[in-house]
């Protein structure tokens, strides 16, 4: 893969950044600022970028008004999970290994899809890999991609405010399951309201998706996952239900809910000590790579939203597989300059000890 991380090179990030000896000291200078402007033209995009100007607004919040719907659906979907993992002991292996496929393939669809090339731009990928990453989102059924692409960057623009779809300052059950369960708050819908979405609304292939989505979701996130095993190895039809389907759906949720919550909450921050996402080697094991969370919310356009490549990222190794087919392209990425002068200004110093 050398050339084809040689072509990732080409496209890093660059700055200026000098060093200066003090008593024998090396001190990184304050100049690995980066111009977020330049760098998201580069994009075609800014609004992933924090908005310092944003005001929270004055007086009592808005009453919490719950959506039973949800209530109960979701309840009902964590049930049937504690019967998929029951029925676990049951199940031949090709059907658990099937569950693992199906996890992975629903994985990538939100990763490498909904969340580094349509949400940040970090990468370019062509019609044949979109189309895939689409199944993909529609097996892992957490919102078409137009909508997961507005959440997630009204989360960045707007990190821990009222305006955060998933504001961990709510608390972990707020964060991680919480805010789907009740109305959203104002302020999500009209900054939402405001976003620049037309690149999505460019992509056909997306707001196909849109246009038909829950039949994409019948089918392929519930429908084919419990077929398979019962067509084609003479599964029982519960148990292909309850693990493909059920059981890897519920997990599927829960690893990138950990995402807006735990990785908020628990960890250290070498990058920035002044916001909230912190860097959680367990919730990128779960979420193909998306637990480095202190520097994902530092350097959000980096394709790779981590420093180490393909440690605990599988979604990183995936993209650069993409790149050496051909069917992806110009990847983000910070420079080594940037990111260490970064963590001398503002990081918690836990860099020095990992």
């Amino acid at each position: 893969l050398s050339k084809e991380f040689s072509s990732a090179s080409s496209t890093t990030i660059s700055t200026i950044t000098s060093r200066v000896t003090r008593n024998g000291a090396a001190i990184m200078e304050k100049k690995d600022s980066l111009n977020h402007e330049e760098l998201a033209g580069d994009r075609g995009m800014i609004d992933d970028i924090f908005d310092e100007t944003y005001k929270e607004k004055e007086g009592p919040k808005p009453p919490m008004r719950y959506v039973w719907r949800n209530i109960i659906l979701m309840s009902l979907l964590h049930l049937g999970a504690i019967v998929g993992l029951i029925l676990i002991p049951s199940a031949k292996i090709q059907t658990l290994a099937w569950a693992v496929l199906c996890f992975l393939v629903s994985a990538l669809g939100i990763t490498a899809g909904s969340h580094r090339l349509w949400s940040h731009r970090s990468y370019k990928a062509t019609l044949p890999l979109r189309i895939f990453l689409t199944i993909a989102n529609s097996v892992a059924f957490q919102n078409d991609i137009y909508e997961w692409v507005r959440d997630h960057r009204v989360h960045h623009k707007f990190s821990e405010t009222d305006a955060d779809p998933h504001n961990a300052m709510r608390g972990f059950f707020f964060s991680h399951i919480g805010w789907l369960l009740v109305r959203k708050h104002p302020d999500v819908i009209e900054k939402g309201q405001k976003l620049d979405l037309s690149d999505i609304k460019a992509d056909k292939v997306v707001m196909f998706q849109r246009r038909y989505y829950k039949p994409s979701v019948v089918l392929l996130c519930f429908t084919l996952p419990t077929v398979v095993p019962w067509y084609f190895w003479d599964e029982s039809i519960i148990i292909s239900f309850f693990i493909p389907a059920i059981l890897r759906y519920t997990i599927g949720l829960n690893a990138t809910w950990l995402v807006n919550s735990a990785a908020h909450m628990f960890g250290n921050r070498p990058y920035d000590q002044h916001i909230n996402p912190r860097e959680n080697p367990l919730v990128s094991l779960g979420a193909l790579g998306e637990g480095f969370h202190n520097y994902h919310h530092t350097f959000p356009y980096d394709y790779s939203t981590s420093e180490f490549g393909w440690r605990f990222n599988l979604t990183t190794a995936f993209i650069d597989l993409m790149c050496l087919l051909g069917l992806a392209s110009d990847r983000k990425k910070v420079s080594k300059e940037v990111i260490l002068a970064r963590k001398m200004r503002t990081g918690d110093g836990s860099h020095k000890s990992g």
